[in-house]
């Protein structure tokens, strides 16, 4: 499929987002959020085709899973972006210059935006949601293995802005190959931003062939620290949440870094995890606490390769430290800046774990699990950006503007 007619279609849309009133937007959207849910079956029944193609005991099968109850959440999470203020038209700096210049810097939309995802069709309708209330036209490509998902969820949207007259090209799926891929990440001349979705080797896909610009998303191997003066019944709760929540999210807890003087206490921490079958990778010396007092079948020698991996199942690793600065250490070279805990009752420990801890989410005595759009109240998330420039973290509304400078003047002229 050659893209260009559907980029330039994209373009024009999205211009004409520009002229809609914003509260016009806002009711459009609750109407959509009204559809998803009228079109459930429809959807579900997309969605099981999908199913049928993934063995269930894939790492992406729970992504791509859809329930009614998760249609709804994602619903709501639609209704909360219409009931937000809108991102656009704020000022963020204004001034006078000595010559009377009126010089303001304005937040307005990037313009046409592309997604690349993979057994993700949830992010179909969040996309659309923040791009639309953001001003953004939206293209996305997701992954063959969600392809009846997307369509049924993309023909939602599509029936209701055609009734409501407005540009369907606002929102465009792309098919599934591996050609239309590359027309979007070298589209330069028509797609302002590129955002991924989904494990490390789409991410460095997309960094390796993008000549569009790109905001890496995605990939979350996160780690909890269990301090010296941490609280055991609190670990217990924040460890087994973090964990066993949903395994298959990017802010699922993948090590568990325990001070040693507080090894007694592992097989406490853990024991909820057994309910869940987790299979816990520990080093030598939690492997000996948890021998005898966590299954046997459950429980596995660490090796190299259980450090930095982002598990994305009911899998765990236990790594044992001597002190503050060893935990550091650790979550320095595995960390791939997404969350990071801390579990501890010492107020200069939490403090200073804040201030070393190089992540977009570093969090005291919570789990990880938080780190979501939705929970930050941002209504929704496109994706959480690990990087630095822009964006960090949850990216939403704000996310998706950039700004312009609007120089107003009467006359004036330059020397």
């Amino acid at each position: 499929m050659n893209c260009i007619p559907v980029f330039k279609k994209a373009i024009e849309a999205g211009r004409q987002l520009a002229i809609i009133d914003r509260n016009r937007i806002d009711e459009i959207l609750v109407k959509i959020a009204d559809a998803v849910e009228k079109n459930i079956p429809l959807i579900l029944t997309g969605n099981e085709k999908d199913l049928l193609k993934m063995p269930a005991d894939d790492s992406r099968y729970d992504r791509l899973l859809l329930t009614e109850e998760r249609i709804r959440a994602i619903s709501s999470d639609i209704r909360n972006v219409a009931s937000l203020p809108s991102p656009l038209g704020r000022i963020l700096d204004s001034r006078i210059r000595p010559n009377g210049l009126k010089i303001s810097k304005v937040s307005v939309p990037f313009g046409v935006i592309g997604i690349i995802y993979e057994a993700r069709p949830n992010v179909t309708l969040d996309v659309f949601s923040l791009c639309f209330k953001s001003g953004n036209a939206c293209i996305l490509k997701g992954g063959s293995d969600s392809i009846n998902s997307n369509k049924a969820i993309a023909g939602v949207i599509a029936d209701v802005l055609e009734k409501e007259g407005i540009d369907k090209n606002v929102v465009t799926l792309l098919p599934a190959g591996r050609s239309e891929t590359i027309q979007l990440l070298k589209a330069r001349d028509y797609v302002d931003l590129i955002i991924p979705r989904g494990g490390r080797t789409l991410i460095d896909f997309v960094r390796e062939n993008a000549r569009v610009p790109v905001i890496e998303t995605g990939a979350g191997i996160c780690h909890t620290y269990f301090d010296e003066s941490g609280d055991r019944e609190k670990g217990q709760k924040i460890i087994t949440n973090a964990k066993t929540r949903r395994v298959s999210v990017c802010n699922a807890l993948d090590c568990l870094v325990i001070h040693e003087k507080r090894l007694d206490d592992l097989p406490f921490l853990v024991s909820l995890c057994v309910e869940k079958n987790v299979i816990i990778f520990a080093d030598r010396k939690a492997y000996q606490t948890l021998k005898g007092k966590y299954p046997a079948n459950l429980l596995k020698h660490a090796t190299k390769d259980s450090w930095g991996t982002e598990f994305l199942s009911y899998k765990m690793a236990v790594r044992t430290v001597n002190s503050f600065d060893e935990a550091v250490t650790h979550i320095t070279r595995y960390s791939s800046k997404h969350s990071e805990a801390i579990i501890s009752e010492d107020t200069e420990r939490i403090k200073m774990f804040f201030n070393v801890i190089d992540a977009a989410a570093v969090y005291s005595n919570t789990s990880t699990a938080f780190t979501d759009g939705a929970q930050f109240g941002l209504g929704a998330e496109i994706g959480i950006s690990t990087q630095k420039l822009h964006a960090r973290g949850p990216m939403a509304l704000e996310e998706l503007t950039t700004y312009k400078w609007i120089i107003e003047g009467n006359g004036q002229i330059r020397d």
